[in-house]
């Protein structure tokens, strides 16, 4: 049945069904309906519209049965979507765990350290901090977390007692060798020295470089009573009879550097702080402390005057 012929029965239908209403109100108001068929003519109205209606409904299932197919086709088209968007999503997952995997590899080809240290060797040559005097605090804390070696080059160490209990520490606890170099007290380098630090030495206390270096062997010794006898070996003191170059207080691979300045204790002096013995100033610096401890003289630190003696006969 077409749509146009059906639109145009049902509302013929609904047309009847609503007049079939008024005419019988007024059938039943002016007493006809008993007139012409008495005692029975409602419940044939009422069947005549029961079966309006019922026509009208028939004529309305193929309409409702297609809505019924509407909403079918609706629920599939719904989970169609659904299904897509699902896996849409795991699609872009999938290339957003690519692209992360991508970039983690890459970004694993780029050792930042190395390029840090790249940089640093480059146009720093290993130079990481510059003090305005020795950071004792920072020295210390290098020492007690060495693992490898501690070395210290000077004329004399001016600050040997609070240096004192982390060498002690890195000595017995840790087992890290220590290498100390110092002035030979008979050097006549002392006097040059000791002209050079005239102003800062006070001459009333008759403590001049050579007096100096003594006490500092004399510290030295201290330490080494201090040790365990299977430690002894791992304190090592030379003395060397060259002009001195550079101060240098060494903890693994960090160093740091100062100059013998007129006027100025070395340690008071500005501090230039150097990270790898690889970089430029590190092998530099490295390079001075062992030719310097190439030609130093053993100390053998119990008897360390004697020993001083006998080894310059």
């Amino acid at each position: 049945m077409s749509g146009g012929f059906r639109y145009r029965v049902e509302r013929v239908a609904l047309a009847l069904m609503a007049a079939s209403g008024v005419v019988v109100l007024l059938a039943d108001l002016f007493g006809w309906l008993d007139a012409l068929a008495p005692g029975g003519a409602l419940p044939k109205v009422t069947l005549l519209i029961l079966s309006t209606v019922t026509i009208f409904l028939l004529l309305e299932i193929d309409r409702l049965r297609k809505l019924d197919d509407v909403q079918e086709r609706v629920e599939a088209l719904d989970g169609s979507v659904q299904a897509q968007v699902a896996l849409l999503g795991s699609g872009i997952q999938a290339q957003v765990t690519d692209m992360d995997a991508h970039m983690q590899a890459h970004l694993s080809k780029l050792d930042i350290d190395a390029m840090s240290q790249r940089l640093k060797e480059q146009h720093y040559g290993g130079v990481v901090k510059v003090h305005r005097r020795f950071p004792e605090e920072e020295f210390i804390g290098y020492v007690e977390d060495a693992g490898q070696e501690v070395a210290v080059l000077q004329t004399w160490i001016p600050n040997l007692r609070h240096l004192e209990e982390a060498l002690v520490k890195a000595l017995v606890a840790q087992q890290v060798p220590v290498r100390i170099l110092l002035l030979d007290p008979a050097s006549p380098v002392a006097g040059l020295r000791n002209e050079a630090l005239k102003d800062v030495l006070d001459p009333a206390l008759a403590e001049d470089v050579k007096a100096r270096v003594e006490g500092c062997l004399a510290g030295l010794a201290r330490i080494h009573r201090r040790l365990a006898p299977g430690a002894h070996a791992r304190l090592q003191v030379k003395v060397y009879n060259s002009l001195p170059s550079i101060a240098v207080f060494k903890a693994d691979e960090r160093y740091l550097v100062s100059s013998f300045l007129h006027g100025q204790l070395a340690v008071d002096s500005t501090q230039i702080e150097v990270d790898g013995a690889h970089t430029l100033m590190g092998r530099e610096v490295q390079e001075e402390f062992d030719t310097l401890w190439s030609i130093g003289i053993d100390v053998d630190l119990p008897d360390w005057r004697a020993s001083l003696d006998n080894n310059r006969r």
